[in-house]
């Protein structure tokens, strides 16, 4: 290990208690070059302004929800408020968790609006003699928008009428079967006039995918589903503007890589020679906020477990509706019920290490320094955190079953997907990320004042700050809201929250994780940061659409989110392709320390995410985002293909790999184990491979496939799902889930159970000055010794500030010019 030039100060020193002193009234510059903040800035607020200019669209273009159908002779067949309880007992029983809406929701049961389309379509059809004779009446009927702006008022045909009783005994059969095997508890809905209230808002939706938009010929769904009895099929836009996407992403593609192949705008290239010397993680000494941060790793891989518990079981179901291998698992705990919850803690287990990682990084961004209370207010976030996970997931458990009468929706579940959890629960947790970014001011408040706000420092907290921002807009999905405006907001957080701002943050953190060690300037990492903003700003914005083609949504939101979610395969693209050599930086083996690079198995699961960022959410997710592809598509073993892929592999693998670099410092190194970290690395990775190429791609294929051959509402029916091929394939997910699991989650467990219980134990002689160093010198191939211009966080002019380069890092050099970190007491 290296020593530096002047030793550390020791233990409880006012160096280490304090941080270093700015000039009055100076702020450090901007490193950056003044295009990179203009373009940022510009491309976001095009960006959102078009996203603005959507959602006026929204509200302005979404289907009408009629007073009241009537029968050709006046009689009242349902009103609009019969539309409205039904949707609200659609959400209250978690049916958007069992089936879908618009292709939108869970995948064991049907689709609701084209399951009461193609059933309707059948009895009307037959009623009027049958295909030859009856077909061009049943379309007249469908496709015939007969709605009376004027008066609210919606006629059907009598034979639409007749479709409409005979499907509400239907529907009461699939929802209230005594036997459940379906999916559902036992008499999961038995209520006569929640029957009734559920087949209107069925009929209103299937009513919206075949009746013309008015001075359009097709209908406010773009035709979708592919419904051959009514004449539905994909029109011209959804063709044209898919030929369109292919166009623009070539020359994205083609654009991009021609420009940084022609000018090296981020400045790692060709560096390969820089070499570290590497402090051991016993020489760092963390500050009460940091070590607090264990019991968050702790509780972030307890919900780990549980999540993938309940996954199995949600995947049982598509396997064997039977029994859960001879126990009624439907009677206590049926589909909706495991998915709601798979769902949701998939999120906070993810955000509980988000979390963690801003915490624990805040000291080394202020240089070792971290205000008073800040783990005591670590550990109340913790504790809030905890309340909302179990409340919300006992809540969901008791709105299903009825138990908390109209505070259904505030206590129990509100029952849109990803946002299931009761507004009480959802408020609670957007102000538990507000208090959140509160401890993260507090812990870099005197490093912000001395930093311009283009810098690192800055763009990490407002990175963090954007986080709850965009959270709490999924506060305007009401239960009471349109579907279609309801999933307007609903997307922006599962898609602009999760895959913009969530995105944003990492890409942050994981380049100061970088700088902080030492492996990259600052410079070079703040150009990562940027390039992430102009480019998912440039299509992830807009590229929002994509999930609302067919939604009821005009044509306008098809047509641009197909086209910028195409342009987002391109900072897929490249960022991967450039992510090798960023990673490689980190990953470094060969240098002259005695003490071997540290942090090897999280700079693995960082190129994991690199690889899944491209496969999973790139390929997969372009796979199926062509219009023309999601119209036959969506809702089918493809769709969750492409989630797993890029939920699992992407945030999944980067909250495991934070969770492993902050556990480096927690556990002993007479304790660490590599070859745990390895084993649970090389089993998520190989788990998440079967379950993406054993079952959920080739089963998502041959879903597609009977879409093409016997239409979309037949590709969706139990009957379907319950086929030799496809029970087959669900079963040989198997083995993959148990490499998963027990290799892959239950070591991860054991060791952020070793963090919690190893985190304040004294790791060295109470003699031994206390080193409080991530990384030492950096120094040239030819090994003669630290070159000053090459320090931790040096600008890539080869300048080097007072505080190497404003990085944070804490370089191995004298205390003056590199302050320690504070000692914990």
């Amino acid at each position: 290990m290296a020593k530096s030039a002047t030793p550390p100060p020791p233990r409880n020193s006012p160096d280490q208690a304090t941080p270093p002193a700015e000039p009055p009234g100076t702020k450090r510059p901007r490193i950056i070059g003044r295009g990179w903040v203009q373009a940022a800035i510009l491309v976001t607020l095009g960006g959102f302004f078009v996203l603005g200019f959507l959602a006026i669209r929204t509200y302005q273009a979404q289907p009408p929800i009629p007073e009241q159908v009537v029968t050709a002779d006046g009689k009242v067949l349902f009103t609009g408020e019969d539309i409205r309880q039904g949707q609200e007992t659609f959400l209250r029983n978690g049916l958007m968790q069992y089936g879908s809406i618009y292709g939108h929701g869970a995948y064991l049961g049907p689709d609701f609006t084209a399951d009461y389309l193609h059933r309707a379509a059948t009895i009307v059809q037959d009623q009027y003699g049958g295909p030859e004779a009856g077909h061009a009446r049943t379309v007249e009927d469908f496709r015939t928008n007969r709605y009376d702006d004027a008066t609210g008022t919606l006629p059907w045909s009598d034979a639409q009428a007749l479709a409409f009783n005979q499907l509400t005994a239907h529907y009461a059969e699939l929802l209230g079967s005594p036997e459940g095997k379906q999916g559902l508890r036992p008499n999961a809905i038995t209520d006569p006039a929640e029957i009734h209230d559920l087949t209107a808002y069925f009929g209103w939706s299937a009513w919206t995918a075949a009746a013309l938009r008015p001075g359009e010929t097709y209908s406010y769904t773009n035709n979708w589903p592919s419904e051959p009895l009514v004449d539905n099929e994909p029109t011209g836009h959804t063709v044209l503007w898919s030929a369109l996407s292919l166009i623009f992403l070539l020359v994205g593609v083609g654009a991009l890589f021609a420009a940084f192949g022609r000018w090296n705008f981020l400045g790692w290239h060709g560096r390969d020679q820089r070499q570290l010397r590497f402090h051991s993680p016993r020489d760092v000494q963390l500050t009460p906020g940091q070590r607090a941060t264990a019991w968050f790793f702790l509780i972030m891989s307890g919900l780990f477990l549980a999540q993938t518990l309940l996954g199995s079981a949600t995947q049982h179901y598509r396997a064997d509706l039977q029994s859960f291998f001879g126990f009624p698992l439907d009677e206590w705990l049926p589909y909706n019920l495991t998915r709601t919850w798979h769902v949701q803690l998939s999120i906070f287990w993810v955000v509980a290490s988000f979390l963690a990682i801003a915490i624990f990084l805040a000291p080394l961004i202020s240089r070792g320094w971290e205000p008073r209370r800040q783990a005591l207010l670590t550990r109340l976030l913790l504790g809030a955190l905890v309340v909302v996970v179990v409340g919300s997931l006992l809540g969901e458990f008791a709105g299903m079953r009825g138990w908390l009468g109209p505070l259904w929706s505030y206590f129990g579940n509100q029952g849109w997907e990803y946002l299931d959890l009761g507004r009480v629960w959802q408020v609670l947790l957007t102000l538990g990320m507000v208090i959140w970014v509160g401890i993260l001011f507090r812990g870099l408040r005197k490093r912000l004042r001395t930093e311009h706000m283009a810098n690192m420092p800055w763009l990490f907290f407002l990175a963090a700050l954007a986080l709850p921002a965009f959270y709490a807009v999924g506060l305007l999905a009401r239960t009471d809201s349109s579907f279609v405006t309801a999933d307007f907001w609903r997307f922006i957080v599962v898609h602009l929250w999760v895959e913009d701002f969530m995105e944003l943050f990492t890409t942050a953190t994981v380049a100061y994780l970088f700088v902080l060690l030492g492996v990259v300037r600052e410079r070079v990492a703040l150009a990562v940061i940027y390039l992430d903003i102009v480019l998912y700003g440039a299509g992830g914005v807009i590229g929002t659409m994509h999930h609302l083609y067919f939604s009821g949504e005009p044509a306008e939101h098809l047509a641009l989110g197909s086209v910028f979610s195409a342009l987002e395969v391109v900072p897929l693209l490249f960022l991967t392709v450039e992510a090798w050599s960023f990673l490689q930086l980190g990953a470094r083996r060969h240098s002259p320390s005695k003490t071997p690079f540290p942090h090897r198995w999280a700079v693995m699961f960082l190129a994991a995410v690199g690889f899944w960022n491209f496969l999973g959410a790139g390929v997969f997710g372009f796979l199926i985002n062509l219009p023309i592809v999601s119209y036959y598509e969506m809702g089918t073993g493809l769709t969750a293909n492409h989630a797993h892929a890029a939920m699992m592999g992407v945030y999944g693998m980067l909250a495991v790999g934070f969770a492993m670099f902050a556990l480096r410092y927690f556990i002993p190194e007479e304790r660490w184990s590599d070859r745990l970290a390895a084993i649970s690395f090389w089993s998520l990775n190989l788990g998440l491979a079967w379950m993406s190429f054993a079952t959920l791609l080739p089963a998502g294929a041959l879903q597609l496939y009977e879409v093409l051959e016997a239409g979309y509402a037949d590709a969706r029916s139990l009957g379907y799902l319950q086929g030799g091929t496809n029970v087959f394939l669900e079963w040989m997910r198997l083995p993959g889930d148990v490499v998963f699991i027990a290799g892959g989650v239950l070591p991860l467990l054991w060791m952020t159970w070793q963090g919690v219980r190893y985190r304040s134990k004294q790791t060295r002689s109470p003699e031994e000055p206390a080193q409080v160093l991530l990384f030492t010198e950096v120094v040239e191939e030819d090994g003669n010794g630290p070159d000053t211009d090459h320090l931790v966080g040096a600008d890539t002019d080869g300048s080097s500030d007072r505080d190497g380069g404003g990085s944070g890092g804490l370089a191995d050099t004298p205390p003056k010019a590199h302050p320690a970190q504070r000692t914990a007491p």
